[in-house]
């Protein structure tokens, strides 16, 4: 299990991040929801190691972990492009990419159309997708989405979720993403950033209770 507790998080004095509890497992994708500017990045990049709040408990299987990013254990994709342009996208792809899901992602016709290119040679769409797919099918044991659904048809967010509901039964995932109800779908557990705190929501009407969705 992969679980960030006790985080601290602040700016210029102001308080981001200050009563936090969040945890995946194999098998499970958990949905990190809240409204723009609550910090919902700020933690996953926290969780990831490229973010250090003045304090954090980060830990996989009762272990501290101090950066997330060192040994596969948790693969990241951020909202900007992450790629190296000087790599191919094979290249990268070979660092990324787990080996026993090799043949079933370079199978994407996406990755045949662009593999050999570098990321300069594509278009931001097309990126954006294959950067997902990467961390969709990379080596670690606990995946973080930061917007995988954003600026994405509404049959790419289907094949995204899919994937994701595939690539559950081995790894734990922890999504964000402003379109919420492709959270609330794919999600087996929601839990609310708000005020700086989490709370792990029982049921969806709690989303309208704590402000996050209009009753109307």
């Amino acid at each position: 299990m992969l679980k960030a507790d006790s985080v601290y998080l602040e700016f210029s004095n102001r308080k981001i991040l200050q009563d936090i509890y969040i945890d995946c497992k194999a098998g499970e994708v958990t949905g990190l929801l809240g409204r723009n500017g609550s910090g919902k990045s700020s933690l996953l990049r926290i969780i990831f190691g490229t973010l250090n709040p003045s304090y954090k408990y980060i830990s996989i299987n009762g272990k501290p972990v101090a950066k997330g990013y060192v040994g596969n254990h948790i693969a990241y994709l951020p909202q900007h492009n992450y790629l190296p342009s000087h790599l191919s996208i094979q290249q990268s792809a070979r660092l990324l990419v787990d080996d026993e899901a090799w043949h079933e992602f370079t199978a994407y016709d996406l990755y045949q159309r662009f593999y050999d290119k570098t990321p300069g040679q594509l278009s931001g769409g097309e990126l954006r997708k294959l950067e997902t797919l990467m961390i969709l099918y990379s080596k670690a044991n606990y995946i973080l989405l930061d917007e995988p659904f954003t600026h994405v048809s509404p049959i790419q967010a289907e094949e995204i979720k899919a994937i994701i509901r595939k690539r559950k039964a081995h790894k734990g995932f922890i999504i964000t993403d402003h379109q919420y109800y492709n959270i609330l779908e794919v999600s087996d557990k929601i839990v609310l950033l708000a005020n700086g705190a989490t709370k792990l929501i029982e049921n969806a009407d709690e989303l309208i209770t704590y402000g996050y969705l209009s009753g109307k």
